[in-house]
């Protein structure tokens, strides 16, 4: 088997290193193509650039495939709780019984945050989007815990706040939420599961205590399972860069809320709603969008279809549609929004334009419809997606600091002025 490729340029050679990773993806190791030729490459976007070896997930877009840790995603989806994928994204491995119920026990310790923290939230106007104060919040709250600033990638320090990290931001959230509709906020309950938890956190009222129905909570659960990972996405390669520079972990997760919230990666979910509330609006039938998405010269997008990565189907959907399908036949359902939904999914599905094309339904697409099911505000969709993922991040910033990997400084090609004389300011 190869192990080196040849580059001829300028009438020389050399040679780099050629290695073949678990699931026979290969890469050229370019580098020190720089100090050896003085050449870069040019990749805007890093579409066809390997920053890293990971032993977190596998993606494979031609063929519909996600593993998290060799799990096949269509397993850990139907068999595991967010818990217990959480920890296998963290540790490797599944929970042992006793593992699950330390790990448990530590997620509802760290539920509750800082009597003064919860002052903080009150000095934000109520019209301040979720993700703002969650990337802010938690950098704050770092400042009540000082000794994880430094903490180490393994032992029981990172134990701590991996965990302290994972249920603190729900916590975060929640009371993001209450605060915004100008509801008392609702501590934490050790008595609820993680999902359940938050569920009660986010719509309990004085009066009227949220009863956590088991087919919301496990459609909660799925979601956050789906969004748990997915390799060098935007916001997770954000968290590693940030936290190349050795920045601590809060920081850096705090940076990955930052590039979540662009529309383009985590608000992909919340599109889908406003296009379906502008679909509605109209009045007129979702045939007439379909056509226009079709259209080259019309700038109308459907989205929640087609994908950067899965050029064949996204797993997550396939998945999710089960699960969004049965969570409305479950709490019996009427939405206009959810019809028109059902509408596009169905012809696009049966569409040559979409088929040929690949442009499936991806997870986003179910996804907010999931979270509109389960009476989640349009405002917090990418709010759940940064809890989802939150595991993850903690991950990728552990094992970029175990690989001791150096800071991330990308080149670039300078294509402005050259040097020029300075013009003082009275002759210019």
């Amino acid at each position: 088997m190869q192990d080196k490729a040849t580059l001829h340029l300028d009438g020389k050679s050399y040679q780099f290193d050629v290695f073949t990773g678990s699931e026979n993806e290969r890469c050229i190791d370019i580098q020190n193509l720089r100090a050896q030729t003085g050449y870069i490459t040019m990749d805007p976007g890093f579409a066809n650039t390997g920053s890293c070896y990971s032993d977190i997930t596998y993606v494979e877009g031609s063929k519909g495939i996600l593993r998290y840790r060799g799990y096949p995603i269509e397993e850990i989806a139907t068999r595991a709780t967010f818990v217990e994928t959480a920890f296998l994204i963290l540790y490797g491995e599944l929970p042992t019984p006793e593992e699950l119920k330390n790990f448990s026990a530590r997620l509802k310790e760290h539920a509750p945050i800082h009597t003064n923290l919860e002052h903080h939230f009150s000095g934000f106007p109520t019209s301040a989007p979720p993700m703002a104060i969650l990337s802010a919040m938690l950098n704050l709250v770092s400042c009540f815990h000082p000794e994880v600033l430094d903490v180490p990638t393994t032992g029981d320090e990172f134990d701590r706040t991996a965990s302290l990290l994972l249920s603190k931001v729900r916590t975060i959230a929640a009371f993001a939420y209450r605060m915004a509709a100008g509801k008392p906020i609702n501590h934490p309950n050790p008595n609820l599961t993680y999902c359940g938890n938050f569920l009660h956190m986010m719509f309990s009222d004085p009066y009227q205590e949220y009863e956590v129905s088991p087919i919301v909570d496990r459609a909660l659960n799925l979601f956050l399972i789906l969004h748990a990972d997915h390799e060098q996405n935007c916001s997770t390669s954000t968290v590693r860069v940030v936290g190349s520079a050795r920045a601590n972990l809060f920081s850096s997760v705090a940076a990955g809320v930052c590039a979540l919230w662009g529309p383009l990666h985590g608000g992909a979910n919340a599109g889908v709603i406003a296009m379906l509330e502008d679909i509605h609006k109209s009045g007129r039938p979702a045939q007439y969008y379909i056509d226009r998405a079709k259209d080259k010269d019309d700038s109308f997008k459907l989205m929640g279809f087609g994908h950067r990565v899965y050029k064949n189907f996204d797993p997550r959907s396939i998945i999710l549609k089960k699960q969004v399908d049965g969570l409305l036949r479950a709490l019996n359902l009427d939405d206009d929004l959810l019809h028109i939904a059902m509408q596009l999914e169905e012809v696009t599905l049966k569409d040559e334009y979409f088929i040929s094309r690949n442009l499936y339904p991806n997870v986003d697409f179910y996804s907010g419809l999931l979270l509109r099911a389960i009476g989640i505000p349009l405002n917090m969709y990418t709010v759940m997606f940064a809890i989802g993922r939150m595991p993850g991040w903690i991950a990728n910033w552990q094992e970029m600091h175990e690989h001791n990997l150096r800071i991330s400084r990308p080149r670039q090609i300078y294509t402005g002025k050259t040097a020029r004389p300075f013009v003082p300011l009275a002759e210019r």
